[in-house]
């Protein structure tokens, strides 16, 4: 096919994409990867003079755990308040791919589902996966708060059911001997029952609602938990406390099963809070400022820390 006109031929340059595999061949930031018609340099510069990690490639990015591909970002500063959509709409990228460790990175022609060039395809405009607008408003509710980078990439992932669970994992055809829930050992491992329903949880997340007395239905999944989470304390310090709680709560959820499943430890009510609690003020200390409340007087007043 010959190109005559030089959108014809940008056209066709920009169905040409990277495939990933393992990330040994392609630059994380300035190899075109993630469907678009650009690089993450292109389409983020703002993020990438902010990134530790410029000239790094896929395979550098992250490692491959128990638990599948976990990201790890590293960057110069904490954010500004007017990053926050493209910081959402670049993970909403960088999420849509799955690292391979046992596939090679190769090139292929994005307008067709099988890879290959073909006529028809040829003219048809390459497009990336829009992002909802919700999924940004939610986000930037996460991004505001001054906590561990990985803990706001784990809740990205969370709120978009993109963790490894037990039932994500049988839904990409990965053999799981026991699908059950690693607290209560009855129910299949999904989102909503682990971080919110299983029975082991949900009467510590009704023992950290009462401090804030928290009336009604208890959401179905952690997207409309989180939101009902967001809404539920007023704006300000003491606000953002409360939202960090719901993530160190979670994240600590999570710690806790990978636990339990790769290093057989058990589950104790009592700890978990106490460590979900001190999780949340080692934070605090480290991010907010003039925060300097000793962890015995957090942790015995914790009613009082998040209401005005």
């Amino acid at each position: 096919m010959t190109l005559h006109h030089p959108q014809q031929e940008n056209a066709f340059l920009n169905g040409m994409v990277w495939r990933v595999g393992c990330g040994d061949k392609i630059k994380f930031s300035k190899d075109r990867w993630i469907g678009g018609e650009t690089t993450l340099l292109g389409k983020y510069p703002r993020l990438y003079l902010n990134s530790c990690q410029r000239n790094q490639l896929i395979q550098q990015m992250g490692a491959h755990k128990d638990i599948g591909w976990e990201w790890d970002f590293k960057w110069g500063r904490h954010l500004f308040d007017s990053e926050i959509t493209m910081a959402a709409s670049f993970l909403n990228d960088v999420e849509g791919s799955q690292i391979q460790p046992n596939r090679r990175d190769d090139w292929a022609w994005k307008p067709d589902p099988s890879g290959q060039n073909s006529a028809k395809s040829a003219y048809d405009v390459l497009r990336g996966d829009l992002i909802e607008g919700n999924d940004v408003e939610v986000f930037e509710e996460i991004w505001k708060l001054r906590i561990p980078t990985k803990v706001s990439v784990f809740a990205w992932r969370l709120l978009r059911d993109r963790l490894p669970t037990k039932s994500n994992l049988r839904r990409r055809q990965v053999e799981i001997n026991d699908s059950r829930c690693p607290f209560c050992r009855s129910i299949e491992e999904d989102a909503a029952h682990l971080f919110l329903h299983c029975s082991k949880i949900l009467p510590i997340w009704w023992e950290s609602m009462s401090w804030v007395n928290i009336l009604g239905a208890f959401l179905q999944n952690p997207r409309q938990h989180f939101s009902q989470h967001v809404s539920a304390v007023a704006k300000g310090i003491r606000a953002n406390r409360w939202r960090c709680w719901w993530l160190a709560f979670t994240w600590s959820v999570w710690q806790l099963r990978n636990k339990i499943i790769f290093s057989n430890d058990t589950f104790n009510g009592n700890k978990f809070m106490e460590d979900t609690t001190f999780l949340l003020w080692t934070w605090h200390r480290n991010f907010e400022k003039d925060f300097l409340i000793h962890y015995n007087h957090w942790s015995s007043n914790l009613t009082a820390a998040f209401v005005y």
